[in-house]
């Protein structure tokens, strides 16, 4: 299991943009996109990760927003709740730019990603970052099914 703290992703909106290459649109990723995926990449080989994971991983993120100066005002005014007025990049974009920014560097490559959670945590003193954590999956049974019909 590794555990790796890396900054606060970019919305997918900022991550890709539209080039006209002759008659047609691709799209590939910003100046941004690839500053974050080398900060990111920096993060992990500090971490001490020489080479990428192999094989089925299962990753947990962790994303903790930017806390707001006025949270202490936010929370007696929305109680428990208070970190809902908090901006934060959505859950479903944020997989998408984490997953492309560890690529090469953590695990081998997003196929590889079985499982997959994502939570928002509550903004803390310590700053807007993600915390992912990886977990190589043990594939020496087969699937239940095909064990089955090979019976």
């Amino acid at each position: 299991m590794i555990v790796i703290a890396l900054p606060y992703p970019l919305s997918a909106n900022r991550y890709w943009r539209p080039v006209r290459i002759g008659n047609h649109i691709t799209i590939v990723p910003t100046k941004e996109a690839k500053g974050y995926r080398t900060a990111a990449a920096w993060c992990i080989k500090s971490a001490g990760i020489k080479t990428p994971i192999t094989g089925r991983v299962a990753i947990d993120v962790k994303l903790y927003p930017n806390r707001p100066q006025d949270w202490k005002k936010r929370q007696r005014e929305h109680g428990a709740a208070w970190d809902d007025t908090v901006m934060c990049i959505d859950l479903d974009n944020a997989n998408k730019v984490l997953l492309d920014a560890i690529k090469g560097v953590a695990i081998e490559d997003d196929k590889w990603v079985r499982r997959l959670t994502c939570e928002r945590m509550e903004p803390d003193a310590a700053g807007a970052r993600v915390v992912i954590t990886i977990t190589k999956i043990a594939t020496e049974q087969p699937q239940e099914s095909l064990a089955l019909e090979a019976a």
